[in-house]
């Protein structure tokens, strides 16, 4: 493990003394120099009139409303496909369309994207129009069938597309060749809603609301659910994704929030009027991802829609229940897993191979993504891991490490070996693919050969950056409310963690695997610090060593209604005194 310092350039700051010098060495090595980087405000969101698509969405939609056309919703099987789909049928519904239902098919019957398979199982509702959120970019088959049948389509996504695009009526994309919108990290959630505030601000001009006697949606009404799909999807914090998440954040912290989101919240032992961007992320994007990942996720959106607190409690209990199923799956997979691991060649250097492809046969379908990213983190690796389905088609999911875009490796190996590879779509860090059950052992040496072409040797070995060594006098609770006010944080935003070496002076395993420390400076041992470090190897921990470098984030824990600064440890080792 590598453990090096962010670097940060000074001399471009602009900050006012109303920033602390603390914060603007964080803020300066994130890329921000100004206090009109952090402003935060919803003015400060680009104007969707550059999204590539906008415009001939929305006049389908205006025409769709006047002729009260039917619409059907077509979402991933995801957090940010359940709240994109949420948006849509909420939102519309607030406009005046009084036909919108949704369909997200079983991931394992149906595969993803708007496959010809589902269009055909949508046509069974009838829709005049159907809108994909989260997918569709790649739907070309899909697309095809739905004009066939007289089906509009208007896809809305945010994935990389391939180097065909379906014949869609309106394609809405910021990664589509031709668009000059600024921002190419919008969550698909993101995408629906700019749509949708497009189609808001039409309405408005023609009239609408006001000759139809129904009040103007407010947009900012639905930013819960825009930052729970943009933190659970792990897209880049840039500006305006940071906008976003805030402002939902803001309006659920203020308890307006929909009734779904807060049963999710407390089902997971959260104060709504407290949560960070790390709380979507780890406590509620979970469980609503559990419904897709072992079932469909229906039950998610429905929790996300309903009104009812009551209802919405029932459904999130559902939802705990799928997550807790999900828990136990993974962790016996992730068992197997590593013992296929251990068995692996070793290369002269004694290294594992660059990449690494698992297959078991009766592997979950959908946890085979939450497995790459476990073996990911503890090998720092691509990994690609796969399941059977039941027609005997391999179905994976790859997760890729700093400097490697994934997709594109995908892409070369798909080019250098035409047919090894079905069909495949993704991100720079995460992908999905199938392939035959024949063509494992061929993808597996393709993609290790790419790897190995496209990478440097380092980016094998795990780095974890720190912003530097913290003065004592900053380990303050204090200091851990400043950086919590100063988010949110997260995916290219990361969250402020700082490295040190200390006495440890006590530990002790809580729960499973969990290490609860005491730790004091090697400089000045009375000063005493509470940390906790989760999910250690208790073949290492506890240690007879006592001194040790960490890399910690400064955290508050709050017990029996006291606040006190806890270190949140990221990473530990024991090290020998100079």
């Amino acid at each position: 493990m590598r453990i090096i310092n962010r670097s940060y350039q000074s001399e471009q700051s602009k900050f006012s003394d109303d920033v602390s010098p603390f914060l603007q060495k964080i803020f300066q090595s994130r890329g921000l120099f100004s206090d009109s980087d952090l402003n935060l405000n919803l003015t400060q969101l680009p104007s969707p009139d550059s999204l590539l698509g906008l415009d001939i969405a929305v006049d389908h939609l205006v025409d769709a409303l006047e002729l009260q056309q039917k619409i059907l919703i077509v979402g991933d099987f995801d957090a940010d496909g359940a709240t994109s789909s949420a948006l849509m049928m909420l939102a519309l519904g607030a406009m005046g369309f009084e036909s919108v239902d949704f369909l997200v098919p079983n991931r394992f019957d149906y595969g993803y994207g708007l496959t010809p398979e589902i269009v055909e199982l949508a046509q069974q509702k009838t829709p005049d129009i159907i809108i994909t959120v989260d997918n569709g970019i790649s739907s070309v088959d899909g697309v095809d069938y739905a004009n066939q049948l007289g089906i509009k389509v208007i896809v809305t996504d945010h994935h990389l597309p391939g180097k065909q695009l379906p014949a869609a009526a309106a394609i809405i994309n910021p990664n589509q060749p031709g668009c000059e919108f600024p921002c190419k990290n919008l969550a698909g959630v993101a995408v629906a809603f700019y749509l949708l505030s497009a189609l808001r601000a039409k309405l408005r001009t023609n009239q609408w609301f006001e000759n139809n006697n129904l009040p103007v949606p407010n947009m900012a009404n639905y930013l819960d659910l825009v930052a729970l799909g943009t933190v659970a999807d792990v897209v880049p914090l840039d500006q305006v994704n940071r906008v976003l998440v805030n402002q939902g954040l803001l309006r659920i912290r203020s308890g307006r929030a929909r009734p779904g989101i807060h049963a999710l919240l407390r089902i997971a032992g959260k104060d709504y009027s407290r949560i960070v961007a790390s709380d979507m992320g780890f406590a509620v994007g979970p469980r609503l991802n559990a419904a897709g990942r072992l079932d469909d996720i229906s039950r998610g959106i429905q929790c996300l829609l309903t009104d009812d607190p009551a209802k919405a409690l029932a459904l999130a209990q559902e939802l705990e229940q799928l997550n807790q199923d999900r828990k136990a799956i993974e962790q016996g997979m992730q068992q197997e897993a590593l013992k296929i691991v251990d068995g692996l060649p070793l290369d002269d250097e004694h290294s594992l191979p660059a990449a690494l492809c698992l297959y078991q046969a009766d592997w979950h379908q959908g946890v085979v993504g939450l497995l790459a990213s476990r073996i990911k983190e503890k090998f720092h690796r691509p990994v690609a891991v796969f399941a059977n389905d039941k027609e005997g088609i391999l179905k994976g999911s790859v997760r890729s490490i700093p400097g490697l875009h994934i997709r594109d490796a995908l892409d070369a190996v798909a080019t250098q070996n035409p047919g090894l590879i079905t069909k495949f779509g993704g991100h720079a860090m995460a992908a999905g693919l199938s392939l035959e059950e024949s063509s494992f052992k061929a993808f597996e040496q393709a993609l290790q050969k790419q790897v190995m072409d496209t990478i440097e040797p380092d980016d094998l070995e795990a780095t974890l950056k720190t912003d530097g060594e913290l003065d004592a006098q900053l380990m303050t609770k204090q200091s851990a409310e400043c950086i919590r006010d100063a988010g949110p944080w997260g995916q290219s935003f990361p969250e402020p963690s700082f490295q040190g070496a200390f006495i440890l002076k006590s530990q002790r395993i809580v729960g499973e695997n969990h290490l609860k420390v005491v730790l004091a400076s090697v400089d000045d041992q009375s000063q005493q610090l509470d940390g906790i470090y989760f999910n250690i190897d208790t073949n290492q921990w506890p240690t007879t060593e006592t001194r040790v470098r960490c890399v910690y984030r400064l955290d508050i824990n709050e017990f029996r209604g006291r606040e006190n600064l806890q270190l949140l440890i990221q990473y530990m080792a024991p090290v020998n005194p100079d």
